[in-house]
């Protein structure tokens, strides 16, 4: 018999023995081609350091070898790398985004034809079956932009149209053919789902069958989440050999990946009553919501979160531009950081996603006009090692550790002032944007335009 199943798996290959061995929720189809560039082995000298976890160093180095951090401290020795001298300029890890569009909502073709949309699948309140990286086209500039201001790790997510909208890609901007080829490994599977404003408004077109108020948004979700359980109890009996597989549903499929864990959640939602509900969701079907993106009512109930180990991803401002932020506060990151909270800045769009370091600048400004001191070495981790844990990629980026890849930034100055600039950019070891040298690697089309086209 064991020779049998040695013969097997050679056959169909190591590959799928594996994925076999797989819940259906836990497979992956559409795998990574990210291969990490040739490492470039320096030693950054005399910098002041963040490192991402709270702590501080001024005047100290970092080593990289091999396409990781060897070493953090004062006076390293150099063991015949080439040295940078960053006297006067400052060192953190690589910035990540947790909350982008790019590839699907791509500036300004978009602006032009909002067809050309790829952000949502909008044809049923329940898209779940969907990946967003099926849809992302990796000639957005929005990613060459996101890396030459220090962005080292991006979270696409789907529109927040959908109840349960689909699932998220991880990727590096760095460039490729396709989304595949810029796709992170290593971290936890991402989902989008969404209360509020955005799925009860698709609901109350005449045209779309869905929920059309909040309390039909949250009776969806519990009715999936029941189906879902069944599913779920379903699949595994018949793995254990009791009864027979369920016919596969892709949507069931992952929003039982959402209750085993498998599968982490980040919920679109603003106001405190509709962030408590689906909270109470949560608590109800046994699962945890990695985080409230947008959350601008999050400062009213702390509390909740604290108790939910919910984190909250937010801006610094987009006060008032529809009705569910008109209680947006400036200085949120702040009051939920003193509350305990984890929390983290993110963009939503491409022009922000060039200055979340400034976010998170406006935020702690704000909080110090009310009495709140947050100082550098706490707010970079809003922009750092808070959102590699929503990711589950903490124990890869996001802190300048020894064993850590070297996502690093070298800023020119302070990264939390409006006149510093990524100098150099580190991914994975290897320099992947330096402003000191020419741009050497191939323009997007999107930024060669169609002028020159003959009539």
């Amino acid at each position: 018999m064991v020779a049998t199943i040695g013969v097997l798996v050679g056959a169909i290959g190591p590959a799928a023995a594996q994925r076999s061995a797989l819940l259906p929720w836990q497979e992956d189809p559409f795998p990574s081609r990210y291969h990490a560039p040739p490492p470039d082995d320096m030693l950054l000298r005399g910098a002041t350091i963040l490192d991402g976890a709270g702590g501080r160093i001024d005047g100290g180095d970092v080593l990289v070898r091999g396409g990781k951090i060897v070493a953090v401290g004062k006076n390293l020795a150099n063991p015949g790398v080439r040295e940078v001298d960053a006297k006067g300029r400052w060192v953190t890890p690589g910035v990540i985004d947790v909350h982008t569009h790019n590839g699907t909502f791509v500036l300004p073709l978009t602006a032009i034809d909002r067809e050309a949309s790829d952000v949502a699948e909008v044809a049923t309140p329940n898209s779940a079956d969907t990946w967003i990286e099926t849809a992302v086209n990796a000639e957005d500039m929005g990613f060459d932009r996101a890396l030459s201001n220090g962005v080292t790790t991006l979270q696409i997510l789907p529109g927040s149209t959908p109840i349960f909208a689909g699932r998220s890609v991880v990727v590096k901007p760095v460039g490729g053919a396709t989304v595949w080829d810029m796709k992170a490994t290593g971290g936890v599977q991402g989902f989008k789902m969404a209360c509020g404003e955005n799925p009860k408004s698709w609901g109350a077109d005449d045209d779309n069958e869905g929920p059309t108020s909040r309390q039909g948004v949250i009776g969806f979700m519990r009715q999936e989440f029941i189906e879902a359980q069944r599913y779920k109890r379903a699949v595994e009996q018949a793995r254990a050999g009791v009864g027979a597989m369920p016919p596969r549903d892709l949507k069931l499929e992952t929003i039982a990946g959402i209750l085993s864990g498998d599968v982490r959640v980040n919920l679109h939602c603003y106001r405190a009553g509709d962030i408590a509900a689906v909270l109470s969701v949560a608590k109800e079907f046994g699962f945890r919501i990695g985080a409230i993106h947008h959350a601008t009512e999050a400062y009213k109930i702390p509390g909740l979160l604290r108790e939910a180990g919910t984190c909250a991803a937010v801006w610094a401002d987009w006060w008032g531009f529809k009705v569910e932020a008109q209680d947006a506060i400036r200085a949120e990151a702040p009051l939920l950081e003193r509350a305990g909270v984890c929390v983290m800045m993110h963009s939503d769009s491409p022009a922000d996603g060039q200055r979340l370091n400034i976010a998170a600048a406006k935020a702690a400004a704000a909080g110090r006009r009310i009495g709140i001191e947050t100082p550098p070495e706490t707010m970079i981790k809003w922009t750092t090692s808070n959102p590699a844990k929503l990711l589950g990629l903490d124990k890869r980026v996001g802190t300048l550790a020894p064993g850590f890849q070297a996502d690093i930034v070298l800023w020119s100055g302070d990264p939390f002032s409006i006149y510093s600039r990524a100098d150099l950019v580190l991914v994975d070891g290897a320099v992947a944007w330096d402003r000191s040298k020419p741009r050497t690697k191939p323009v997007s089309d999107f930024e060669l335009g169609r002028g020159g086209i003959a009539q």
